[in-house]
C-alpha cells in the first residue's frame, strides 16, 4: 500500500467525528439565548422608564426610533458608507491574517519577524492610534480601511499562528510514521486540525473590524453610522442615537451568527448533525 494512501486512511480514522450533541440541545441553547436577550430588553425598558438618566431612553422608544430611521432610509444611507471600509478591511485582514498566521506557525523565521509586530498591535491603544492615520492618509476611504485592518488583522493572524503551532503532535507523529511528506503533513494534518481555531480567529477578527470602522467614523471623520451617532447626540435625539448604536451591534451579531452557522453547516457539518437530524 502506498504511503500517501495509507496516510489518508489513518488520518480519516484518527479524525473521526466527535459524539454528536443530544437531540434538541441546539434548540434549548437558542431558547436560552432568546430568553437572555428578552431579559436584557426588559431591564432596559425598566431603566429607561425610571429613568436612571434623562439621556437614557427606554427600549420601546429606541425601537420606534430605529423603525423610523429604517422607514425614512437614513439608516441605509449610513450603512452604504460604513460597509465600504468594513468589507475592504475585513477582506484584506482575512486573507493576510490567515496566510501570515499559518506561515508563523510553520516557520520559525516568519514567527520571529511577524509575531512581535502583531502582539504589539493587539496590545496598542487603537483609539489613540486611529486619529494618527488622518495625518498620513487624510480622512478618506484609505484611512478608515486601515483602521479596520489594524484591529482585525492581529487577532486573525495570532489565532492562526497559535492554532498551527499547537497542532496535535500525535497526528503529526502518525503522519511521519506513515512516511508522509511535509506537504502532506501541512495539508492533511496540520491545517485540518487547526481549522476550528483559525475560523474562531476569523470571527473574532470580524468583531474587531466592526469596532475599527465605528472608531474610524467617530474619530477620523463623521460619516456613515458614526455620523448618525454624532449628529443625534449633538441635537439630543437620544432615542435615535441609541438606535444607531443598536443597529451596528445587531449587524455585528447577525454577521457572527452567520459565520458560525456557515462553519457548522459547511466546514464542520459534524457539529450540526444532531440539529439537522432533529
Amino acid at each position: 500500500m502506498k504511503a500517501g494512501h495509507s496516510l489518508d486512511l489513518a488520518a480519516g480514522a484518527e479524525a473521526a467525528s466527535p459524539a454528536a450533541p443530544p437531540v434538541g440541545q441546539n434548540e434549548h441553547i437558542w431558547l436560552w439565548r432568546l430568553a437572555s436577550i428578552g431579559l436584557l430588553f426588559l431591564l432596559w425598558e425598566i431603566a429607561g422608564r425610571i429613568p436612571i438618566n434623562p439621556a437614557f431612553p427606554a427600549f420601546s422608544e429606541t425601537f420606534l426610533a430605529l423603525v423610523g430611521m429604517i422607514g425614512d432610509g437614513s439608516i441605509f444611507t449610513a450603512y452604504a458608507s460604513t460597509l465600504q471600509p468594513l468589507l475592504l478591511g475585513l477582506a484584506v485582514s482575512a486573507a493576510a491574517g490567515v496566510s501570515l498566521g499559518v506561515a508563523m506557525g510553520l516557520s520559525r523565521w516568519a514567527e520571529w519577524v511577524f509575531a512581535p509586530v502583531f502582539i504589539v498591535l493587539q496590545a496598542a491603544p487603537m483609539a489613540a492610534l486611529v486619529p494618527l492615520l488622518t495625518f498620513i492618509y487624510g480622512i478618506g476611504l484609505t484611512s478608515k480601511t486601515l483602521a479596520v485592518i489594524m484591529l482585525a488583522l492581529p487577532v486573525i493572524a495570532l489565532n492562526g499562528y497559535k492554532a498551527v503551532a499547537n497542532a496535535s503532535p500525535s497526528l503529526i507523529a502518525m503522519c511521519r510514521s506513515f512516511q508522509g511528506t511535509r506537504r502532506q503533513q501541512i495539508l492533511k494534518i496540520i491545517i485540518p486540525d487547526a481549522s476550528p481555531v483559525i475560523f474562531a480567529g476569523l470571527r473574532l477578527g470580524v468583531a474587531a473590524g466592526f469596532i475599527g470602522v465605528v472608531l474610524a467614523e467617530l474619530l477620523i471623520t463623521p460619516t456613515g453610522i458614526g455620523d448618525l451617532i454624532t449628529y443625534h447626540r449633538s441635537v439630543a435625539n437620544y432615542a435615535e442615537m441609541y438606535a444607531s448604536v443598536v443597529s451596528i451591534i445587531l449587524l455585528a451579531a447577525l454577521t457572527l451568527a452567520g459565520l458560525e452557522l456557515f462553519e457548522t453547516r459547511v466546514l464542520r457539518p459534524e457539529k450540526g448533525g444532531a440539529h439537522a437530524g432533529a
